[in-house]
């Protein structure tokens, strides 16, 4: 499996709220920051949206944007548009005028995601995805955006359905398109993956992640002095090449311990720990509790959501 496949993997993304979102005359809204994936997906007309730290940006009919953590954010018809504070809702919601035929209309909200590993794992994608209409036209994620706006609109049996499938691989499509595309971005996975010699390195630890690599090793991959490769790691990753391994020695760990079944040998055998008190001493260092002591805490965890929820 490839890096980028290995990482939806154990996010396991999938699509929690899809709604519509309209507005009709002047109009904001303000939203507080929430720690999961948002989107937005514009189907008519325009609108401005705006985070603390950047330029208001236009978004019109056709663009994407994927949030991979959400910042506080505004959604305005216009720039200078007052805003009022807003929470997010599961249904469908209608700003500035009520009567009228909407002039913007979206389809928003955020995926769901494997909460154990997500801190860890968003760590190594980009601030945000940006796919205009124009750049999206005519390519496999425009024919996907015009195939989840037809559904929108349409009333077929089964839409729902349909669309939290699209949403589900529109967000796949929208990192593919964020490697192939050499978007500026922060630093992360997605960078190393769009240049060649870091992406051999990562593949390599991806494939062979029980093998007891050193940075010698890695730099031999990329074709590049010890010094030189490192610098240049941490420079596209955010991170030493040794740390990118173990936080994914640790993510597999994590899954392997939730999914129960397997002994601390084995887990500890598969991403290339000598033994179980070597991998224990690792995890315990880097999470602040035993292997057992985590597996124990999330599955009561979980028997208590099961609980409320039923």
């Amino acid at each position: 499996m490839d890096p980028l496949s290995d990482i939806v993997t154990l996010l396991r993304p999938r699509a929690a709220i899809a709604k519509p979102i309209s507005g009709r005359g002047q109009w904001g809204v303000r939203y507080k920051s929430y720690d999961a994936p948002g989107f937005t997906l514009v189907l008519t007309g325009e609108a401005w949206l705006a985070f603390s730290d950047r330029e208001p940006l236009r978004i019109s009919e056709g663009d994407f944007l994927l949030l991979p953590t959400t910042p506080a954010f505004s959604l305005a018809s216009h720039p200078d548009a007052p805003c009022v504070a807003a929470e997010p809702l599961a249904e469908a919601v209608r700003h500035g005028e009520q009567e009228g035929e909407s002039e913007f209309v979206a389809l928003g909200g955020s995926f769901s995601i494997e909460s154990v590993n997500a801190p860890l794992l968003l760590a190594l994608l980009p601030d945000a995805i940006y796919i205009p209409a124009s750049a999206g036209r005519g390519t496999r994620f425009g024919r996907m955006v015009e195939l989840l706006s037809e559904e929108c609109g349409a009333d077929y049996p089964g839409k729902d359905l349909i669309i939290q499938r699209l949403l589900e691989t529109l967000l796949v499509e929208a990192l593919r398109w964020d490697i192939i595309g050499n978007n500026a971005a922060s630093a992360g996975l997605l960078s190393g993956l769009r240049d060649p010699a870091m992406a051999r390195v990562i593949r390599s630890i991806h494939e062979d992640v029980r093998k007891r690599w050193t940075v010698a090793d890695l730099a031999r991959i990329a074709g590049m002095s010890r010094s030189g490769f490192a610098a240049r790691f941490n420079e596209i990753l955010g991170c030493a090449p040794i740390e990118y391994l173990a936080r994914w020695r640790i993510a597999i760990a994590k899954q392997a311990l939730l999914s129960g079944g397997q002994s601390l040998d084995r887990i500890a055998d598969e991403i290339g720990y000598e033994s179980a008190s070597a991998f224990s001493t690792a995890f315990s260092k880097r999470l602040g509790c035993s292997p057992g002591s985590f597996a124990k805490r999330h599955v009561a965890n979980a028997r208590l959501a099961m609980s409320v929820t039923s």
